[in-house]
């Protein structure tokens, strides 16, 4: 990674009963955000722990359907889990910059050819070595069709072992965006005998884990928890896991927030950032935020009134994107006009930042001259059939539901909220979204990289279903294909253009990276790598 792929420098800690908030990420203003804490630094990491920590106990929303990340049942839960228990070729930071991992290094021999030079000395959990061989069968399984994260291997034409412990990568054309894949969960190492030999048991609560990290599976207890201790003679001495056991339980926001404030908990990383109101001030708890990717956005169905581009630019002109962040997020979220958030401009940042102020369109309060404007589409189209927006119930959906339906009636339109099980709501489900006009879903990306975003509009997605034009896919193409981040700069921005017209999806907020920890904890990062960076390793407490 070059240089000016740095992202964001690590801020100083303020002190740990304080909040730190991303005030101000990427440069958009939120005036629902209170003024207090506009002042406030943005901070990749929370204070390095001094002391080790004998048992934690971790809480997330939702149990995880499955703990093979080639699975597509896998979720942002179980990357929550297996980023402590499965190392990557290449590992995220803190500061979401690139570090060697299971990889010592990698280098473009040509512009098509990309060679990994496999570690030595590691072993899987099971105490069987490593092997390029390993890294070989996992890359492969990785780019299956059907694994989850063939998408990142669409360029490529084959991975062989090109040396006792080198990994040639074969592309039809450059992949910048690749190398920034592997740091996530394309790039997890697995042990091909330890998987083999559990068949179908392999991420299920009978199976076992067969990777490399800090960490390691002891026990899934189905609709209970999940139990991770510590892994002897894990192979990066710097990266030992300060926490000796950490049970991962799930609950809703109430029974985080009450775990936390009893100390039942360790910590939350909080999908709800309401909750952050009532942990920050307290004695007991503190809370961090940190740069993410992370956006709410409407995601627009094929099946209805919707499909009319007019109807979806009107409706992203009359929501309320301050009133949402103030509501759902308590302020600590941002009205956000793309559906990718700042934490992606990875380089080139200034020309990022021009483009996403230059967007139109997409306000974060509508005025009058805005809802006039969305009306005129409206009448433009003519009478539609009701619209239908879902939600589970948590807080937030059901305040983007709301926001969503005032806006439809404000310009003429009729709508209506259903109600869909937390359990059962996927947006990716066909059989859910055949029901409904909008779901909501938080979107999140693992690069530093918007091209890494933007791909998703390309022909051939599957978490977008309106964006269907040859020369976006062509564009992806060319983005992808620039190793100059100029030249890649310029292309993203015209995805970014190209994704806005034809808007297959209605971005509302962005929402930082939080995480909530007892006052008698640290360590852990702010920012959204934990998602593919082994957190729980850091955590530990604040005195020897």
């Amino acid at each position: 990674m070059s240089a000016s792929s740095k992202r964001f420098t690590a801020g100083t800690a303020l002190a740990a009963a304080g909040l730190l908030v991303a005030a101000g990420c990427g440069g958009a203003s939120n005036s629902a955000q209170s003024p207090a804490l506009d002042q406030v630094k943005l901070v990749d990491s929370t204070p390095a722990a001094a002391g080790q920590l004998d048992n934690a106990v971790w809480f997330m929303a939702k149990e995880p359907r499955s703990l093979d990340l080639d699975n597509d049942a896998a979720n942002s839960q179980s990357d929550l889990i297996l980023a402590n228990v499965c190392d990557r070729l290449l590992q995220l930071q803190p500061d979401l910059t690139l570090e060697p991992g299971l990889a010592e290094k990698y280098e473009w021999k040509d512009k098509t050819s990309l060679v990994f030079t496999i570690r030595q000395g590691v072993t899987f959990h099971d105490g069987s070595p490593m092997t390029a061989d390993d890294v070989l069968w996992s890359l492969n399984r990785h780019r299956a069709d059907g694994a989850a994260e063939s998408d990142e291997y669409v360029n490529v034409t084959g991975v062989s072992k090109t040396g006792p412990n080198e990994i040639t990568v074969k592309f039809k054309q450059p992949d910048a965006v690749f190398v920034e894949a592997i740091a996530g969960d394309a790039g997890v190492v697995l042990s091909r005998k330890g998987v083999e030999a559990q068949g179908k048991q392999y991420g299920t609560p009978a199976g076992k884990d067969a990777c490399t990290g800090p960490l390691m599976l002891q026990e899934w207890q189905s609709g209970k928890q999940i139990t991770l201790v510590k892994a002897p003679g894990y192979w990066n001495q710097d990266k030992q896991s300060k926490t000796d056991r950490i049970t991962f339980k799930w609950g809703s926001d109430d029974v985080i927030v009450n775990s936390l404030k009893t100390g039942e908990a360790t910590g939350a990383y909080l999908e709800n950032l309401s909750s952050a109101t009532q942990l920050a001030t307290g004695s007991t708890t503190t809370v961090s935020q940190g740069p993410d990717t992370r956006v709410w956005n409407l995601m627009i169905t094929d099946r209805g009134g919707l499909k009319d581009v007019r109807l979806r630019k009107a409706l992203a002109m009359a929501i309320d994107r301050e009133g949402v962040a103030k509501a759902a997020l308590s302020g600590l979220g941002q009205a956000w006009k793309e559906p990718v958030g700042s934490g992606a401009w990875g380089y080139e940042k200034a020309k990022f930042q021009a483009a996403y102020d230059a967007m139109t369109g997409l306000p974060a309060k509508p005025e009058q001259a805005d809802l006039d404007a969305a009306k005129k589409l409206v009448q433009e189209v003519g009478q539609t059939q009701p619209l239908i927006i879902a939600s589970d119930g948590t807080p937030v959906r059901n305040v983007i539901a709301n926001a969503f339906v005032d806006a439809a009636q404000k310009i003429g339109l009729q709508a209506t909220i259903t109600q869909i099980p937390s359990q059962q709501y996927d947006p990716y489900d066909e059989t859910v979204r055949k029901s409904v006009d909008i779901l909501t879903d938080d979107y999140f990306i693992s690069k530093n990289d918007p091209v890494g975003f933007y791909k998703n509009g390309a022909s051939t997605s599957t978490v977008q279903w309106l964006l269907n034009d040859p020369a976006y896919d062509e564009l992806v193409d060319k983005g992808r294909a620039a190793l100059d981040d100029a030249e890649r700069a310029g292309i993203a921005i015209e995805l970014a253009k190209r994704w806005a017209d034809a808007m297959p999806w209605i971005p509302v907020v962005q929402s930082p990276s939080t995480v909530a920890l007892s006052s008698k904890a640290t360590g852990v990062p702010a920012s959204g790598c934990y998602r593919y960076y082994p957190w729980a390793a850091d955590l530990g407490t604040k005195g020897a």
